[in-house]
């Protein structure tokens, strides 16, 4: 049999042979790094064996799947522990994942000392150096063999699967598990790992399960990548917004309130307050008109819309039909509200398009388990806006839709930090949308077309798409690694005739309008978490809710501290003076620790000249200026939006 390699030489043999064994053959090096294989395309264990002429490629820790491989197999020598010092936990699922991998039990959860005592017995299984052996069972075979191990988790799992379906397992010494692999040839090959954490989780991910305990941890192959990666982990958690915005009190939340409900405390409000006040002037620049619509409806007009029929499950339903009442709904999203507005009178071809934009209160039924600090929340706010235009102003329209975004992804200092998604239907759920396949894929098509057009670089991603229109999707990952989608822009051809929508064309005659669906900016939840990640709570200046602190030296010279603040204030910046009776180099940390981007020391001799020392979180000490000076420079900076570098390592 000949085996075309990766780098196209060809190797030939005259008997089967393993994965692992032609590793060896090409290489003694490479089979001590491998962990995976890909033959024809299929990623396989190394202890497949090879039988006939095939393209074969061997993967180490340094390629996805590899890394994948030694992961998958660090989550069952986890699993092998905790059933070696808890007989009674159940065990559920342990896939890699991308920061690392997971395991999922049922049992009471762990504290870090129960994690630390599961890492030493982890070491034990490891140095026990157990061949890992994978064998297929019947189907029956299989249920009967995880029945008796009282695994009802994986009972469950197998009854899932097809008939017919491989069932496969792997064993290791005492330990046995569920699994399709592909896996490390023994234990001994895990050379660093760690368990980072332990939270719940529902099985299956639906709050109407059980809540189990999943293990997060990480593994590698050298344990200087390891120790890097915990550094890395420490370093992101000073970052984690959730834990930040409530360390600067920027949010907060109150279980009497309510999960995913949380409160934006004054300071919150502010930097949300300057991002909307932008935004709303931005738009009305660009044409749009704004309207404000009721935060709910009755069920009618969400049957119109098809929400009821395909959203309902993620609605606050306020009512029951079958009391026979009328049944209202909270809104989650203001497109239906927003058609009514256009409706209200008769639209020739000239009046459009029209743009209209509302910032908008939403309201969306998240499931538990999903809802994370400001991320995803019940209650929120976004840009809101929808374009009803001509189709032969589609591409137009749709295209500057784009240039918002950008436009204020730029300005927000975050442009580089997205990835862009078309999002499409699944033509195999067609039950989950409206219209007929064509329309999507010339609507698909278009949107391909323009981000080609545009040289912006995307992926398309199957079954994304929203119920009546496929969407370009602008995405940003927090600090630990998930997505999240941060500004939407959707092509809508079918609506408008569900809601009778029309305009009077250049004949007299009524013709369908298209809509476009869109956010400039997203959710301003959502995005001020993502800032508070990016900039590690070290926003621009123009976003600080505190933007100067005045230090006077003592009480002599409040007088004039006070000055200065007034005539920031005058000029529309945020400032406060710090009168208290403490020494200045205590109040200079406390600015520090603040967060506040200036801080103005004002003594004898600024007062005498109408000066003020300025110190800055990007420059330092940066001496002595006079006061209309700064006052200029720093209302230039706010005007501009400018993000300047922070240049002063004890300010980092």
């Amino acid at each position: 049999m000949i085996i075309t390699l990766k780098d196209g030489s060809k190797k030939e043999y005259d008997r089967e042979m393993r994965v692992i064994d032609i590793a060896s053959d090409i290489s003694e090096g490479l089979a001590r790094m491998a962990c995976a294989a890909c033959i024809n395309g299929e990623t396989v264990d190394l202890r497949t064996v090879v039988n006939s002429d095939c393209d074969l490629s061997i993967y180490t820790f340094n390629d996805e799947e590899g890394k994948a491989a030694y992961r998958h197999t660090t989550s069952h020598i986890l699993a092998q522990a905790v059933k070696r010092l808890y007989p009674e936990a159940k065990l559920a699922i342990g896939p890699s994942i991308e920061s690392g991998f997971y395991y999922d039990f049922d049992i009471e959860s762990f504290d870090r000392e129960a994690l630390d005592n599961i890492e030493k017995e982890m070491k034990k299984i490891i140095k026990e150096a157990h061949e890992i052996k994978r064998y297929s069972l019947p189907r029956e075979e299989a249920i009967k063999l995880m029945k008796e191990k009282d695994e009802p988790y994986k009972v469950e799992l197998i009854e899932d699967l097809p008939e017919g379906e491989e069932i496969s397992f792997y064993s290791q010494g005492d330990f046995t598990d569920l699994c399709a692999g592909p896996h490390l040839m023994n234990t001994k090959e895990v050379k660093a790992f760690k368990l980072i954490s332990s939270s719940g989780a529902y099985w299956r991910g639906s709050e109407k399960n059980k809540m189990l305990t999943r293990v997060y941890g990480t593994a590698f192959s050298k344990k200087a990548d390891l120790n890097a990666h915990l550094e890395h982990l420490e370093e992101i958690k000073k970052r984690d917004h959730n834990k930040l915005g409530r360390e600067m009190e920027i949010f907060t939340t109150v279980d009497v309130i309510g999960q995913g409900l949380p409160l934006l405390l004054p300071k919150g409000v502010q930097i949300l307050q300057r991002i909307q006040r932008w935004i709303e002037d931005e738009e009305e620049r660009r044409g749009y008109v704004r309207t404000k619509t009721p935060l709910m409806a009755k069920s009618d007009l969400y049957k119109i819309s098809g929400h009821w029929d395909h959203y309902k499950d993620g609605m606050f339903v306020l009512g029951d039909e079958s009391e026979d009442k009328e049944v209202f709904a909270l809104r989650p999203m203001t497109c239906p509200f927003q058609y009514y507005v256009y409706k209200n009178s008769q639209k020739s071809y000239r009046d459009l398009p029209i743009r209209y934009g509302e910032t908008s209160t939403l309201f969306r039924n998240e499931d538990s388990g999903e809802m994370h600090g400001l991320t995803r929340v019940r209650q929120f706010t976004i840009s809101e806006g929808h374009l009803i235009v001509r189709p032969d102003q589609m591409v137009k329209e749709f295209k500057d839709c784009i240039a918002l975004a950008k436009y204020c992804l730029e300005t927000l200092g975050v442009e580089e930090d997205v990835t862009y998604h078309l999002s499409k239907w699944d033509p195999s759920n067609k039950e989950k949308y409206i219209g007929e396949p064509e329309v999507w894929e010339e609507t698909e098509q278009a949107i391909r077309e323009i981000l080609t057009e545009l040289n912006v670089d995307f992926t398309e991603d199957v079954g994304e798409a929203a119920f009546y229109g496929p969407k370009v999707d602008i995405n940003a990952k927090n600090v630990y690694g998930k997505e999240d989608t941060m500004i939407t822009i959707q092509w809508d051809a079918l609506l408008a005739e569900q809601f009778d929508m029309y305009y009077i064309d250049e004949k007299g005659e009524k013709a369908r309008p298209y809509i476009i669906h869109r956010t400039s900016m997203g959710c301003y939840e959502r995005t001020l978490a993502w800032l508070i990640e990016k900039y590690a709570g070290l926003f621009p200046t123009w976003l600080c809710p505190e933007q100067v602190r005045v230090l006077p030296i003592s009480e002599k010279y409040h007088e004039y501290a006070n000055k200065v603040a007034d005539e920031l204030r005058n000029n529309g910046v945020s400032v406060t003076v710090d009168e208290r009776a403490e020494k200045m180099g205590y109040k200079i940390r406390a600015s520090r620790l603040d967060r506040v981007p200036y801080m103005l020391v004002v003594g004898e001799k600024e007062a005498e000249a109408n000066l003020v020392s300025v110190r800055s979180r990007y420059l330092g000490d940066e001496g002595q200026k006079d006061l209309d000076v700064f006052v200029n420079d720093i209302c230039k900076e706010i005007r501009t939006k400018e993000i300047r570098k922070i240049e002063v390592e004890e300010n980092k």
